[in-house]
């Protein structure tokens, strides 16, 4: 009974972490509007790029990573803590063995969906991709390190953050199913990963049509080239 109850404590935790809109609250701190009625509609850190510049960019880039990294130590230090406290007896390593994995999954998606999902924006937010980022260097840093070259290597050369943010993605539910890691973790990678692509849809729609902005480039721009 603990461990269901820590779990939950967990779950409600995680997705509030990522509902934090950041990307909302920089908007309104710095220049007084609804970053949602701008640019792409997005609370992300890449929107922000384009309606703020690229200061308050950085600092939003680094929170949504943030609150993914904080997620997963909730599930691993936080959860059992808890647990611990709520039992008679304290669980036993091999308890912790196969409970903590499955409360590292269900955390990191609680915490891309309250990214995606913010329950102080009527369920409107961001796309998720720095938010999963920093749910993989907690939870496994190779694989993490692993998406976050293969993120910036595209960006560098395609400089479109969609593209980038969707073969990154891909990128990390290979890694992890290359590596050795537990079930959970395959399982919220490929669930995570999934999530962030279908999350670019309107993304992909623009990528097909030739007319996705390129980082520095406004929508009529990429427009106006591909019409070139």
């Amino acid at each position: 009974m603990a461990f269901w109850i820590a779990g939950a404590v967990g779950l409600v935790i995680a997705y509030l972490l990522g509902s934090i809109p950041s990307g909302y609250l920089a908007g309104k701190l710095l220049r007084g509007i609804d970053i949602r009625k701008h640019g792409s509609r997005s609370t992300g850190a890449t929107n922000v790029l384009r309606t703020l510049g690229k200061w308050p960019a950085l600092v939003v880039l680094i929170a949504d990573v943030l609150k993914g990294v904080a997620a997963i130590f909730v599930a691993r230090w936080f959860c059992p803590w808890l647990a611990a406290g709520l039992s008679p007896t304290p669980p036993t390593a091999s308890d912790l063995e196969v409970w903590v994995p499955w409360a590292v999954c269900l955390a990191g998606i609680a915490v891309l969906l309250g990214h995606g999902r913010s329950i102080w924006l009527n369920f409107t937010g961001g796309k998720s991709a720095a938010t999963g980022l920093g749910v993989l260097l907690a939870m496994s840093w190779p694989v993490g390190l692993g998406t976050a070259i293969v993120f910036g290597a595209v960006l560098a050369i395609s400089r479109i953050v969609s593209l980038s943010s969707m073969l990154a993605a891909l990128t990390a539910i290979v890694l992890v199913c290359g590596f050795e890691h537990p079930l959970p973790y395959r399982l919220l990678v490929i669930a995570g990963g999934l999530y962030v692509i279908v999350r670019h849809r309107a993304n992909i729609q623009r990528l097909l049509a030739g007319t996705e902005p390129r980082l520095g480039q406004s929508s009529s721009e990429a427009k106006a080239e591909a019409q070139v």
